[in-house]
This record gives C-alpha cells, structure tokens and sequence, in this order.
C-alpha cells in the first residue's frame, strides 16, 4: 500500500472540512490507515482553512510534510499560493477558479487574483483550473463545490480513493436529502474536466 497525502485548502464556508471527512471515511471504507489535521483558526470570519489527509501505511503523523502532497484541492487561488509548498514535484493541483477575498484584504492586505493564478500557471506543473461557479449552476446550488473538486482530485487516481468510493461516502456522510444533487456535482465534474 502507499501512502497517499491530499492538502485541502480554502476559507470558512466553503465545505473544506467536510470534503477530508469524505476522503477520511472513504479510504476507511478501503481498510487504509488514515490520519487527518485542520487549522481553521478565523475560519468562521472567512479566514483561511487548511484540512491535511494522509491515508497508507505507516503514517505517524497527521501532518503532510513539505513538498510531500499528490494532491493540493484549492477552493480558492490565493490559498493554492499559500500552501503550494506543501505539493509533491509530480502533484497535481486542483483549484477553483473563483477567487474570494480573504479577510485580511479589509487590513490593506492586497488581493490579485490574477497574479495568483499567473503564479500557478508558471509553478505547477499539474494544474487543473475549475469553473466552480458552472457546476454549482449547473447542480442549482452553491453547496457543492466541495463535491465537485474531490470529484476532479479522484478522477486523476492520485488521491487515495476514487469515484465510487466517493459516492458511497456521500451517501454515508451527507444527509440523504442532500444525496442527488451531490451525485450530480460529481458526475458533471467528472465528465467536464477528465
């Protein structure tokens, strides 16, 4: 078995925390050896939230070291910056490309959203930019972002669990009300961007 380490980085709301609880209990699911970390500090205010999931053999800590990540899930560009050293050499990062300022910008902080991603165009060598704002239309809700970019991470089979994994632990972990239009982020991202 490998060990499989995913970083999820974001701002509070955007389903951060619940998108490494699916891939935790999925990879369960598989009788991996799982281990996962937030920091979620001002995450209530918009602040920045960061989820570590390391899934395999041998993992002692819960904590992704630098330059170690397969996967970087970026719910938005300028958090992507932030962590990028965390990203293997041969990662890949996905990133939404809808970015929302962070709360720092409110203290002269300055915020450009297209440096951010003329940064990533020119660093990352595995770099699959989302439409979030399409599928979430497309699904009639903006709750399913999250879905949508563990869709796309488990489409490129460097993640530690794959689609149907994926749809089983929606089914497990998210109330059942909620279970179509989730379904549906998935195979609309699945079928958009792999």
């Amino acid at each position: 078995m490998n060990t499989y380490n995913c970083l999820l980085c974001g701002v509070g709301g955007q389903g951060t925390v619940l998108a490494s609880k699916l891939i935790a209990y999925a990879a369960m699911q598989k009788n991996m050896n799982v281990r996962t970390s937030e920091t979620i500090g001002m995450a209530q205010r918009g602040g920045s939230v960061v989820s570590h999931v390391r899934c395999g053999d041998n993992i002692n800590s819960p904590i992704i070291a630098k330059h170690t990540a397969q996967v970087l899930i970026a719910f938005e560009p300028g958090e992507a910056v932030r962590c990028l050293d965390y990203l293997s050499p041969d990662g890949v990062v996905i990133v939404n490309n809808k970015a929302v300022m962070p709360t720092t910008a409110n203290f002269g902080a300055q915020y450009d959203e297209n440096e951010m991603f003329d940064y990533l165009k020119k660093n990352v060598k595995n770099l699959i930019i989302v439409d979030g704002n399409d599928i979430c239309n497309k699904c009639n809700s903006n709750k399913v972002l999250n879905i949508a970019l563990l869709a796309v991470a488990a489409k490129t089979n460097k993640l530690s669990i794959g689609i149907d994994e994926l749809k089983k632990a929606i089914k497990f972990k998210i109330p059942e009300k909620f279970h179509d239009i989730n379904i549906a982020a998935v195979d609309y991202a699945v079928q958009r961007y792999i």
